[in-house]
C-alpha cells in the first residue's frame, strides 16, 4: 500500500500575502504540514510531494524536502480547481516511480491543528470502507443552515433559512447535525482522481470530526488567533 502525501502551496496569496511562508509562531506556516507528513512516514509506506510554483516556497522548504516538481501556472490561479491541480501532480509522482498510489493525503497549508491522531484514525475509517472514494476532516458546525443561517431569496430583496427542505425546528438541537468542513485534510482513494471529479465531496464522501478545535487560516485575523493559541499553549492538543 502506497500513499503520497501533497501538500499545496501556491506563491499567490490575496488574504494574507505570501500566506504558506509567513511566520508562525517563529516557524514558516508550510512547516508545520512538512513536520507532520514527516512523522508520517514512520506510520506509512508514502512519499512526500510539494506544489508549488514559487521559487520563495521552495528555497524555505529546501532544508525539509527536495522538489523538482513546479505547478502548471494555469493551475496556481486565484480560480483555480484544487483538484486539478492535485491530479497533475500525483501524474507526476506516478510517472517517477512507474506505478500508481494508492491512496492520496492532502494537508491543507492553511489548517496547521490537526494532529498524527487525526491522520491515523482516519485513514482507518477510508481504508475499511471498500466503497468510500474520499474522506475529509470537519467539526461540528456552531451554525445550523436548517435553524439560524440565511441566504437571500431569488429575484428580491428578503432572506430565508438556507435550508427549508426538512421541516421547521425550533430550537438547534433538534435540527438536523450539520458540520463544517475544516481544511486540515483530505483522504482520496487513488479511483477517485480517474472518476474526474471537481469536488471532494461526492456520493462516497466520509467525514473525519475532529474533537479539538480546529480552523484554517483566511484572513489577518485568524492568524493572529492561532498564533495567540500556540504561543500561550492554549491549545487543547498537542501540535
Amino acid at each position: 500500500m502506497k500513499v503520497l502525501i501533497t501538500i499545496c502551496a501556491r506563491g499567490g496569496s490575496k488574504g494574507i500575502t505570501k500566506k504558506n511562508i509567513q511566520s508562525l509562531n517563529g516557524k514558516p506556516l508550510i512547516k508545520y504540514s512538512i513536520e507532520l507528513a514527516i512523522k508520517l512516514k514512520s506510520h506509512f509506506n508514502c512519499k512526500i510531494a510539494i506544489s508549488t510554483d514559487d521559487d520563495e516556497i521552495i528555497n524555505v522548504i529546501s532544508n525539509d524536502i527536495e522538489t523538482k516538481y513546479i505547478r502548471p501556472k494555469e493551475l496556481a490561479n486565484d480560480d483555480s480547481n484544487k483538484i486539478d491541480a492535485i491530479k497533475h501532480l500525483i501524474l507526476y509522482e506516478e510517472n517517477l516511480i512507474k506505478d500508481n498510489y494508492d491512496y492520496i493525503l492532502d494537508l491543507d497549508v492553511s489548517s496547521p491543528l490537526r494532529t498524527l491522531d487525526d491522520i491515523i484514525k482516519s485513514f482507518d475509517i477510508i481504508r475499511k470502507d471498500s466503497e468510500m472514494l474520499s474522506l475529509f476532516s470537519v467539526n461540528k458546525s456552531s451554525k445550523n443552515p436548517y435553524f439560524n443561517m440565511v441566504e437571500r431569496n431569488i429575484s428580491d430583496e428578503y432572506f430565508s433559512l438556507v435550508k427549508k427542505d426538512k421541516g421547521n425546528y425550533n430550537s438547534r438541537q433538534s435540527a438536523p447535525e450539520v458540520f463544517s468542513m475544516n481544511a486540515a485534510f483530505y483522504w482520496y482513494k487513488r479511483d477517485f482522481f480517474d472518476q474526474n471529479h471537481i469536488s471532494p465531496v461526492t456520493e462516497r464522501t466520509g467525514i473525519f470530526e475532529i474533537k479539538h478545535i480546529c480552523f484554517d487560516i483566511d484572513t489577518p485575523l485568524d492568524f493572529t488567533f492561532i498564533e495567540f493559541l500556540i504561543k500561550n499553549n492554549e491549545l487543547d492538543f498537542k501540535l
